[in-house]
């Protein structure tokens, strides 16, 4: 028989902030791999959209409007998701903001906990939810948070940002160990730069493009479709003794 591990035929994948970006990159390759989609947003249109796309490739989609930051939204959201498909084998913790450039001597509290409130609050959120379900299903599954550069490297001027990734890093590897008694792996995945509705504005600008772009050894910017690999893989049977890792995907970047 032909190896197939990357044949999720069966299987029940949940993308948040997925209409878009990289977490669009993620649904359709999840679901072009066979996997029944699960998308949130909070804009109606996109998902709907993004769903749209992701229906033409033959699998069942699910669309949610819902905003992470939102406790009970997570959980009203989750129970429509296996309300309309099931179960959930992967859930891809991806719904996040920007962080305003600030001075940290500057930077207040509201900023603070806006970022907070979606990147980490709302990582947190979606993670429980998606760990209770699996744990009571007993059958395993894969858990995936989006996280950054920002983890690793000094993010001057955007401390708020660089927290809630960085946490995102420390969580994912704290359920690894946690969870792994269950059949549950956790892994955390680490953009670069890449081009999204959230960086256009930083990648189309001159100086900054002048300044960055020569300083990644793949020469271009990232897109979402770069992301459909790792999360088909970390999705799939492939990835079955893979957990507990960051794994980056920058062009080269942090390396040059």
């Amino acid at each position: 028989m032909p190896y197939q591990p990357f044949d999720l035929t069966g299987k029940v994948a949940l993308v948040t902030g997925g209409n878009s970006g990289i977490g669009l990159g993620m649904a359709r390759a999840l679901a072009e791999a066979g996997a029944d989609v699960a998308i949130w947003g909070t804009n109606t249109t996109k998902n709907a959209e993004a769903r749209a796309m992701l229906a033409a490739t033959g699998v069942r989609t699910h669309a949610e409007t819902c905003d992470v930051g939102d406790e009970a939204a997570v959980e009203a959201a989750f129970a429509s998701t296996l309300a309309a498909l099931g179960r959930v084998d992967a859930c891809f913790a991806n719904a996040g903001t920007y962080g305003r450039k600030m001075k940290f001597t500057e930077l207040d509290s509201e900023e603070w906990h806006r970022v907070t409130r979606v990147n980490l609050d709302g990582a947190f959120y979606t993670l429980r939810t998606a760990a209770r379900h699996m744990v009571e299903r007993g059958s395993g599954g894969s858990l995936v948070g989006t996280a950054s550069l920002a983890a690793i490297e000094g993010a001057a001027r955007n401390a708020q940002y660089a927290a809630t990734k960085g946490a995102m890093v420390a969580v994912i590897r704290a359920l690894a160990v946690e969870l792994a008694r269950h059949g549950i792996r956790a892994n955390a995945v680490l953009p670069g730069w890449i081009e999204t509705p959230m960086t256009a504005r930083s990648v189309g600008d001159e100086k900054f493009s002048a300044a960055v772009l020569p300083r990644i050894p793949a020469r271009r910017w990232g897109t979402g479709a770069d992301f459909g690999g790792v999360a088909v893989y970390l999705a799939s049977d492939a990835a079955a003794y893979h957990t507990g890792d960051c794994l980056v995907l920058d062009g080269g970047y942090s390396l040059f």
